[in-house]
């Protein structure tokens, strides 16, 4: 508990923030509601029946007064609004450095995956003071990844991405939930986030048998489905390049400009025909249900290390 033992420990540069801005609501909607209540009460005993205060010429209005009372209250309440969206933009606005982490929710259960390949089921593995990134997408129905400690809480959707970021404050070891009913053992997908030192993940990070990260891993999905035979620079198909492509504006077919990000990777393989590009036959076959979740996250993976690799190319 925090040292006011109204909310729980908070355990990620976020929390306190988000923690002075409900709690500053919670006293003005307090103050506003109590002296509304008082000033009720007040007036309800002092002019009751049978009292004897002055009734003659009762004021019609007051615009001074009235003009006070409508603009202190909005300029509080304006006040609290601005504040409340710059929290929300930096909740959503990670820094650059942010460790990417990949998270699949299917009933009942939280796998995550790291860029070098390792994987955890049920349990999330940071280090202390680092910007943590989760990349977020559903094998099944809805989820939501729901952190106390961190104060952040993530819908995770089928067909979907979402995104949240922390950066945890404390070592230790913070539940994780599903904070939306997703099935019959909804209330056992639940987990942990283990937050070590930095030194000490790096040791943990490299335990275990030597297995390929997801870059490596993406490239050979991508081989392995064909995707290279018609994406590859040289191919005798006429097929947009991928090298580059994460980030970029692309033009499609029927006018629209669309900037490539994960969403638009995982439509062009499972929904190749919602975004055509310009110049490009719609000939691309659908892989829906024949790449799983944690598949397409590997290829995506890859194709963000190509861009990191053209942009050193090109310096």
């Amino acid at each position: 508990m925090n040292p006011m033992h109204i909310l729980p420990a908070s355990a990620s540069g976020s929390a306190d923030r988000l923690d002075s801005l409900a709690l500053s609501m919670l006293l003005l909607t307090g103050f506003v509601a109590v002296t509304v209540f008082v000033l009720i009460v007040v007036m309800c005993v002092r002019y009751r029946a049978g009292t004897k205060v002055n009734r003659v010429n009762p004021p019609a209005g007051n615009r001074a007064l009235e003009s006070t009372w409508i603009a202190i209250p909005m300029l509080i309440f304006f006040g609290v609004f601005a504040w409340a969206a710059i929290d929300y933009v930096k909740l959503y606005d990670p820094p650059d450095d942010a460790m990417p982490v990949y998270v699949v929710a299917k009933q009942w259960m939280w796998k995550a995956e790291h860029r070098n390949g390792k994987r955890e089921i049920g349990e999330l593995h940071v280090p202390l003071g680092t910007p943590v990134r989760l990349l977020m997408t559903s094998q099944d129905v809805i989820h939501s990844f729901f952190v106390p400690a961190f104060r952040i809480k993530q819908d995770v959707l089928p067909g979907r991405y979402t995104a949240a970021w922390f950066d945890a404050k404390a070592a230790g070891e913070y539940r994780l939930f599903c904070a939306e009913f997703c099935g019959t053992d909804h209330a056992v997908m639940g987990g942990r986030i283990v937050v070590m030192p930095p030194a000490a993940f790096a040791r943990w990070l490299e335990e275990g048998p030597r297995q390929p990260g997801m870059a490596a891993r993406g490239y050979e999905l991508m081989r392995s489905y064909g995707c290279t035979g018609c994406h590859a620079a040289g191919s005798s198909v006429h097929a947009p390049l991928l090298e580059g492509l994460l980030g970029r504006e692309v033009h499609l077919s029927d006018g629209r400009t669309v900037r490539a990000d994960a969403a638009y990777v995982r439509d062009s393989i499972l929904l190749p025909q919602k975004d055509v590009v310009a110049g490009y036959a719609p000939v691309m076959p659908s892989f829906a249900g024949q790449i799983a979740e944690e598949d397409l996250l590997a290829i995506i993976e890859y194709l963000k290390e190509s861009n990191h690799d053209e942009r050193n190319r090109d310096r």
